[in-house]
């Protein structure tokens, strides 16, 4: 019976790689067969070094000696030896052969699942991602991908290979000794069958320890690496080295003990064999009382169990290797399985306008049905090219509030509309493309400057003259072109060469080069000087009235010339101020 998680992983594959999983089949029974012939060209080989004139005197072997114009039986001894040699040369090539097509494929299979979690990852709704840790989806591209290759992929691939050279080994040794084949296979079956029936619980909870602990381990190196200034502020490195050992060592133990449990069978059946080749001797010529009888024979089931072994042990490791890593394996299945959102391959031909009017009619919305709701039946309207200021203490629900006009997350009651258009999962990507969005933490990838204002453009199609007036807009033009590579500066991982105004400047001129309808700056200018600050604002205010401007701020200088400013409080819009003519805030 196959296991319910083996079907899962076949319905994953391309029909490519079926196909080719099934040309692989051809290529392991052309294998088999290529042991089996190997294996059977012992005997004839040591029977004519033991009797050739018996050989020379064979009815089937007559059509080839007068082809070959033998006339001594001596003369069979140098085409029988270039059989024997031929044969067992060309099943190894063939085995070798085997081999490079088994790890191409199995490896890239594991890149094609590594891509599609990735894909799949990308596309899932913002509120899945902000309801998981990134570390486990991490561990599953990465090190758990890894180990479904080298432990399930490969493994599978081994013992369907191992299976069919099984067979063909075996028919190879009935031909010679049907009595002598069946017990070999009973005694080492029954022995692997022994070790497989008491190692299966340890192996089980070796899989769930390892799954458990490589997500411990990705945890622990993003929270340690990614605080490092703190940690090194702080000097808590044996904090984070203690949390790293605590998960790193079990999962290396487990590791080990799937080794040692997969490898250590074969050195005890190598003995048994021994004995039991040795006792076939002993029987051999006990039975027969000829001992040049006996060796041709028991030459061939020595041959026959020198392949033998090998593959019971590698079918025993294979199988140690598919039960150590089954709760690895589902983990990654359950990360394949994720749904592809409908519009993930779509080309987006829809338009939505916007000319007039953003609407939220009772909005309202929680993070899971056992949470508070975050917002409370939220209307508001806001005109295209207006400034709108959003205030409100922490936790009141403005960047939830924001991420629902973003489209980024759907509201649990209520509708959002642009120009009397409902936005809902049809179109929600073409409303997208008229955003812009600046949060307070600005990412920044570990590429150039122009890079990172053109975020998301393949390099080669990056208009560097909109990249530069974008720097200008967002008053950070003068200090790019001050440094030696200019635009061409890397900023180092997460922009950690950059000051924390220079990250939220270029994260400006991020949404500043997208020249989308809509700009949304969650607390977007914290990190600036007032009179940076000023400028960059009277900057975005000055794009023009066709550009609709949302900003999430503390402080009351930063939205001084906002059109209206909402105040959230417990999830709902308390009242608006208008700013216009206000004296005492144009005097901040």
């Amino acid at each position: 019976m196959v296991n319910p998680s083996i079907k899962r992983l076949w319905a994953h594959l391309a029909l490519r790689r079926k196909n080719q999983l099934g040309s692989l089949l051809v290529i392991m029974l052309i294998a088999s067969l290529a042991e089996m012939i190997s294996i059977g060209a012992v005997l004839p080989f040591l029977s004519a070094l033991m009797s050739t004139e018996k050989l020379f005197e064979n009815d089937y072997l007559q059509p080839v000696i007068t082809v070959l114009k033998i006339t001594n039986p001596n003369q069979l001894l140098l085409p029988l030896t270039v059989v024997f040699v031929g044969a067992s040369f060309v099943a190894a090539l063939i085995r070798l052969i085997l081999l490079w097509a088994q790890t191409r494929l199995g490896h890239v299979i594991g890149s094609d699942l590594s891509i599609q979690i990735y894909e799949k990852t990308l596309y899932q709704p913002y509120s899945v991602h902000s309801s998981r840790n990134s570390s486990e989806v991490i561990a599953g591209i990465s090190s758990k991908v890894d180990m479904v290759v080298v432990s399930t992929v490969m493994p599978l691939l081994t013992a369907t290979s191992c299976l069919l050279l099984l067979l063909g080994i075996l028919l190879a040794l009935i031909a010679i000794d049907p009595v002598v084949a069946l017990a070999s296979l009973c005694v080492f079956g029954t022995s692997y069958a022994l070790l497989m029936f008491l190692s299966r619980k340890q192996l089980t909870r070796n899989s769930q320890r390892i799954s458990r602990e490589q997500n411990r381990v990705m945890k622990a190196l993003q929270e340690g690496l990614g605080g490092i200034r703190d940690i090194l502020i702080d000097g808590t490195q044996t904090v984070y080295c203690k949390i790293y050992r605590s998960a790193d060592q079990p999962l290396r133990r487990a590791q080990a003990n799937n080794y040692i449990i997969g490898a250590s069978p074969r050195f005890l059946i190598e003995a048994l064999g021994i004995a039991l080749i040795a006792s076939l001797a002993y029987a051999l010529t006990a039975r027969g009382g000829d001992a040049a009888t006996a060796i041709p024979l028991l030459g061939a089931l020595a041959i026959g169990a020198q392949r033998l072994l090998p593959v019971l042990q590698q079918l025993y490791g294979s199988w140690s290797s598919l039960r150590g890593a089954q709760a690895s394996l589902n983990d990654v299945l359950e990360l394949i399985e994720q749904p592809l959102p409908a519009y993930a391959r779509k080309i987006f031909d829809q338009k939505i306008s916007f000319a007039k009017l953003i609407k939220l009619e009772d909005i309202s919305f929680r993070y899971s049905n056992q949470a508070p709701w975050v917002l409370q039946n939220i209307n508001l309207e806001i005109p295209k090219g207006a400034r709108v200021g959003f205030m409100g203490a922490t936790g009141g629900g403005k960047s939830t509030l924001l991420d629902i006009l973003m489209a980024l997350l759907e509201p649990e009651r209520g509708n959002l509309l642009v120009d009397g258009v409902f936005i809902n999962q049809q179109n929600f990507r073409a409303w997208q493309s008229h955003v812009a969005h600046v949060p307070q933490a600005i990412f920044l990838a570990d590429a150039t400057i122009a890079e990172n204002i053109a975020f998301g453009v393949s390099p080669d199609k990056i208009d560097y003259s909109r990249v530069e007036q974008a720097a200008e807009l967002a008053q950070i033009s003068k200090t790019i072109e001050s440094w030696e590579r200019g635009y061409g500066t890397f900023v180092g991982e997460r922009g950690v060469r950059l000051s924390g105004g220079q990250r939220q400047r270029i994260g400006i001129a991020r949404a500043l080069y997208k020249r989308a309808d809509l700009i949304v700056l969650d607390e977007a200018t914290s990190a600036l000087d007032n009179e940076t600050e000023s400028s960059v604002m009277e900057a975005i205010n000055a794009l023009g009235r066709d550009t609709t401007i949302l900003i999430v701020a503390h402080r009351l200088s930063t939205l001084r010339d906002c059109d209206t400013v909402y105040r959230l409080e417990g999830g709902q819009l308390k009242d608006f101020v208008p700013l216009k003519n206000n004296p005492f805030v144009h005097n901040l």
